[in-house]
């Protein structure tokens, strides 16, 4: 009876101890399910938070673009009312001048034919003027577009970029969850026959495939990230370089303006030099 009873212990003993493995499986099976749903929403919430940023980042630079060209128009157009206030005063105290020597004067059909000479040189300058004025905003507009062309395409190939990446991480990842599935299903199979010593060897090899996988994901995610930072400096580069060429056009812009107000004021010099000694000689 008492070796009966040791039989029935043994018995009952060993299957107490196939139940607390099962369960033990179970637990370990569902705390990785967890870990994997876990993993999932944090990477989802990451990409979700790093395209908000991308957006406003856009959005920002965006209204930072639009005020600078409204105040450049502004600029612009204000420098241009005060070239035409200062060639307005010029003409006006020119024609006052040139009245009073016609009044002082007999030479009417000389003074007719120099004031319409004068007022052809004075509609052609002016046309002149407005044509390098329509042919520099035709350029900026022109620069302008290329410019924003070219940041749009590269936006869109960063985009296409990132979803390629995270689309091939999503499916490594799910390759290796079904690989890691169908081996926990192969060991339990097996473990209803084998001893406890293998079962101590094969958990030993999953945890050591769990962490080869994890240090992997972990040097991916690292890299992952060290391309977006390059990506955004390479961006940053672009567009500092735009805004210097832009700032070059620029001052070109206004040292030729400086130079056709030079040459203006200096034929406005030597006109009134020949008036002055015109009206010398008819006094001699």
């Amino acid at each position: 009876r008492c070796f009966y009873n040791q039989k029935i212990l043994q018995k009952t003993f060993g299957e107490w101890k196939d139940w607390w493995t099962v369960c033990r499986e179970r637990k370990l099976s569902l705390r990785a399910d967890s870990h994997y749903r876990h993993l999932l929403h944090n990477l989802i919430f990451k990409a979700w938070r790093a395209y908000v940023c991308q957006q406003q980042g856009k959005r920002n630079k965006y209204y930072v673009a639009e005020s600078h060209a409204k105040k450049q128009k502004l600029l612009r157009t204000w420098q241009h009312w005060l070239v035409y206030v200062d060639v307005r005063r010029a003409k006006h105290g020119m024609q006052s001048v040139a009245l009073a020597f016609r009044e002082r004067s007999c030479l009417r059909i000389s003074w007719a034919v120099w004031r319409r000479r004068h007022y052809q040189n004075c509609t052609g300058h002016k046309m002149n003027i407005l044509a390098l004025q329509h042919w520099a905003q035709s350029l900026q507009f022109r620069a302008w577009l290329q410019w924003r062309e070219l940041y749009l395409y590269s936006q869109n190939d960063k985009q296409k970029e990132t979803r390629a990446i995270t689309h091939h991480q999503h499916w490594e990842l799910k390759r290796c969850m079904e690989a890691w599935l169908g081996y926990l299903n192969l060991h339990r199979a097996k473990k209803l026959q084998n001893e406890l010593a293998q079962e101590h060897h094969q958990s030993r090899i999953v945890r050591q495939c769990f962490s080869d996988w994890r240090l992997s994901w972990e040097c991916r995610r690292r890299m992952h990230a060290h391309r977006k930072d390059i990506e955004k400096l390479a961006a940053r580069i672009a567009l500092w370089r735009v805004f210097a060429h832009w700032k070059h056009y620029v001052l070109c812009v206004e040292e030729t303006q400086q130079c056709e107000l030079a040459e203006k004021h200096y034929k406005h010099h030597l006109l009134v030099r020949a008036l002055l000694c015109i009206r010398w000689k008819r006094l001699w």
